[in-house]
């Protein structure tokens, strides 16, 4: 993006009323914020929808020791024992690249680390979720075109 529009962009801010502005061009994105009491939860409303109730994070087992990044789990429930990959953000899961693609893992399906589980489509941004540790699926917790929290468990694997 080119220094001149920015500048154009904070005399824009500057004359008006608003107190943030982002543009995205292509794969570029600027955003400018005017210093204030601007409270950053009512701004991320403002970007993503609430998140359905249906869907909440398991109450952790206290037996079940903890991995670095990741806790490994055990609710008879919802999630079978394992390592639990988890949504580093707020977005909208894909279980494949496009609508006509096999999905990047299926139950049952053995992944090594580093191995591309899905994707999160975050503010028109694709983002590809990696497996942290080799093992196999056991469990996808999330469902293909659905809304997804940050935190909230997508895979087990064991």
């Amino acid at each position: 993006m080119d220094i001149r529009k920015v500048k154009k962009l904070i005399e824009l801010l500057e004359e008006s009323n608003l107190t943030e502005i982002e543009i995205v061009e292509g794969e570029e994105s600027v955003r400018l914020s005017r210093a204030g009491n601007v409270a950053p939860a009512p701004l991320q409303q403002a970007y993503y929808p609430p998140a359905p109730a249906a869907v909440a994070a398991p109450a952790q087992s206290q037996s079940a020791p903890a991995a670095a990044g990741q806790s490994a789990v055990s609710d008879d429930d919802a999630i079978p024992a394992g390592d639990v990959v988890r949504s580093p953000m707020v977005g909208t899961y894909f279980a494949s690249s496009s609508p006509e693609a096999e999905p990047f893992v299926t139950l049952g399906q053995t992944v090594s680390e580093g191995d591309t589980l899905c994707i999160i489509e975050a503010m028109k941004m694709f983002n590809q979720i990696e497996a942290d540790v080799a093992g196999t699926v056991v469990a996808i917790l999330a469902e293909n075109g659905q809304p997804v929290e940050f935190d909230q468990p997508l895979f087990v694997i064991r």
